[in-house]
């Protein structure tokens, strides 16, 4: 197993920052790659964060992280954690560790959004945290 931690999101978290910030906060994708890189430096681990909108990327990149024998990865897959089957099946056809995360809290929003697929396969999930979730979901990543 590797010290390295892939981040995955998915759908329009590339906006972050300037998308709804009343739910999103203000912090970009990037300014979480900084406090995770801070944080990871302290725990001994390595990020490869990654985003994309097309939902076959994110079911390669879980696979990929299975191969290079990733620690953990944390997983926000956005909108796709409401309707990906495709994502659930990667997640459970890997041996890596999936750690969900949600910046806001899927339960408190329109109920659609109160089924996750994503949770179903994962062995945690952050939410409603704000951008620091992702920290949090490192701090679990590191202990497993």
């Amino acid at each position: 197993m590797s010290n390295v931690v892939f981040v995955l999101n998915g759908p329009n978290l590339n906006l972050l920052g300037f998308r709804e910030p009343t739910i999103y906060g203000n912090d970009t994708l990037d300014d979480i790659a900084g406090m995770l890189e801070d944080r990871a430096r302290d725990l001994g681990l390595e990020i490869d964060m990654r985003q994309s909108n097309h939902e076959g990327h994110l079911v390669d990149w879980l696979h990929e992280a299975h191969f290079a024998q990733a620690k953990a990865v944390l997983l926000n897959a956005a909108a796709y954690t409401h309707t990906s089957v495709a994502i659930l099946d990667a997640i459970k056809s890997i041996k890596v560790p999936v750690i969900e995360v949600h910046i806001s809290d899927p339960v408190m929003r329109e109920p659609f959004r109160h089924i996750s697929y994503v949770e179903m396969g994962a062995v945690a999930t952050v939410k409603g945290m704000g951008a620091r979730g992702y920290v949090v979901a490192l701090e679990k990543a590191a202990a497993l």
